[in-house]
């Protein structure tokens, strides 16, 4: 199969969107994992606009093994002079040089006739090969340019020494047809194309960055310029994750293939989002949070039976362990049975039937049903707690503040004797589960604490919920009331008497 060149610009045109810049140390870390990512390019960022990014570029030039390091220059002794300084030394390394070709931007931006872009180009070229053997060079907003003039400047600068010609949708402007056609009539009309690889930048301004970048690809592209989750100046780039994983699925029809390491995908994703601070959307393609998840009863039951009936890829082939199955309204019979396995219970098919009524009324109320919720409907509805509790909250009094170190008083019915006790803590609730545990000398390990507020406003109904583990033995509490202490100590109890509870079925085998 081709092969289709990857440059990565998520250090360069990423770094550009609103709030996305890193300093050194952060672009060295996402380069490292590009490599490991597979990239054939990084484009390390713009030499000559900062001392910061100068020494990035020269840093990870020296530093990052595998891909070909790039520099971004204007087409401007200067910044071709910076780019090589930055690049010297390194093993694989490239110059990017560029100047508008389209009239709108010679007219208003660069005060420039074409005959003058174009000997600009061809001499920045020179200038470029006089330093590196490879050299990149782009006619910015290519895709608004007069194309017998973009012709005449892309022979002009393969004849000056280009090896690979970048042909920009600088605005987004493009439609996918007419941008293909594009590239098939430089491939046509451009004498010694074979000469260079062309390659293409879009931007998403209308949504259609990886559409165009396709169907450039199709129609002779063979380097593609894209972002780590798309992002980049106004609406971004196209997305690396999309064009690869388009090319993986689609490979046999289109015979084309990359470099990229598929798996790395997630894991660069989550890397530049936490580096950059830009979430990812969460219906976000292939990186998303519901990228790979299903809340539809329809589709819930076809993917537990085939996972090929609504999935056109494995979640594990971009570095996901698995798909989710949201629990919600939607959500069927079968995908709420196979939940119930999976948090470790074997319930019979009635008993399922009487859990998934409930559980439907929940999820009336609910945007998405946990597997805590799931857990306390199948106690609550399967293995109801009998009316015997080992333990009973009597009163509790917390005295804490600025001024005062957090003690809880609780008085405790503990298998029917009253006790009461008197524990510090780091705060009212931790005083108050010492406390609890004292009294009832339980060795249980809090895996969980949450705080839901169950209305709203300052006199707001609090849900706390626990998670307690003693042994291989988990048990879920929770508890409800408008002073949130309160509602914690209920939580604790409810969790402690479940856990008991667990442990005397367990023993008998009634509970796996």
């Amino acid at each position: 199969m081709d092969k289709v060149l990857i440059l990565d610009t998520t250090l360069r045109d990423g770094e550009q969107s609103p709030g996305a810049s890193m300093n050194m140390e952060e672009k060295l870390i996402v380069a490292r994992q590009l490599a490991r990512l597979g990239v054939d390019i990084i484009e390390a960022g713009f030499a000559y606009s900062s001392p910061g990014d100068f020494e990035s570029v020269k840093k990870i030039a020296a530093e990052v093994e595998g891909p070909i390091i790039s520099s971004l220059a204007r087409a401007k002794p200067e910044d071709i002079d910076s780019a090589a300084e930055a690049l010297k030394g390194a093993p694989r390394v490239r110059i990017h040089t560029f100047i508008s070709t389209s009239d709108i931007h010679l007219k208003y931006q660069f005060k420039m006739t074409r005959e003058e872009a174009l000997r600009r180009a061809v001499d920045m070229v020179e200038r470029a090969r006089g330093y590196v053997k490879d050299v990149e060079f782009s006619p910015m907003d290519a895709s608004r340019s007069e194309p017998e003039y973009l012709y005449e400047v892309l022979t002009a600068v393969i004849k000056a020494g280009a090896t690979t010609l970048n042909i920009p949708d600088t605005v987004g402007y493009a439609l996918p047809e007419s941008f293909g056609a594009l590239i098939a009539g430089i491939k046509k009309n451009v004498p010694d194309i074979e000469k260079a690889v062309i390659s293409v930048h879009c931007h998403n301004d209308l949504g259609l960055a990886t559409a165009n970048s396709l169907a450039a690809v199709i129609n002779g592209a063979r380097q593609v310029e894209c972002t780590i989750n798309g992002i980049g100046e106004r609406a971004g780039n196209a997305a690396l994750e999309e064009l690869v994983m388009i090319l993986k699925t689609h490979s046999e029809a289109l015979g084309l293939d990359t470099n990229i390491t598929t798996e790395q995908i997630y894991p660069s994703s989550r890397l530049v989002s936490g580096i950059t601070g830009v979430s990812v959307q969460h219906n976000k393609a292939i990186v998303g949070e519901n990228a790979f998840a299903h809340e539809s009863g329809i589709h819930q039951d076809g993917l537990l039976k085939d996972s090929s009936t609504y999935e056109i890829m494995r979640p594990e082939s971009v570095g996901l362990a698995r798909s989710t199955l949201v629990m919600g309204k939607h959500s069927g019979r079968h995908a709420f049975g196979e939940r119930i396995k999976e948090l470790g219970y074997d319930i019979s098919t009635e008993d399922l039937q009487k859990a998934f009524l409930r559980f439907k009324l929940v999820a009336d109320k609910k945007k998405e049903v946990f597997d805590e919720d799931i857990e306390a409907i199948v106690q609550d509805e399967i293995m109801r707690i009998d009316d015997t509790e080992d333990y009973k909250l009597l009163t509790l009094d917390v005295r804490s503040g600025t001024e005062t170190h957090p003690v809880a008083t609780v008085e405790m019915e503990v298998r029917g004797e009253k006790v009461r006790e008197s524990v510090a803590g780091d705060g009212p609730v931790d005083a108050a589960y010492r406390t609890i545990k004292k009294i009832t000398n339980t060795r249980s390990k809090l895996l969980k604490y949450s705080v839901n507020a169950i209305t709203g406003g300052t006199d707001a109904q609090g849900e706390v919920t626990v998670r307690l583990e003693e042994g291989d033995i988990i048990a879920l509490g929770q508890g409800a009331h408008t002073d949130i202490i309160v509602a914690s100590a209920k939580a604790y109890v409810n969790a402690l008497n479940r856990l008991e509870y667990r442990k005397r079925h367990s023993r008998a085998n009634l509970i796996p």
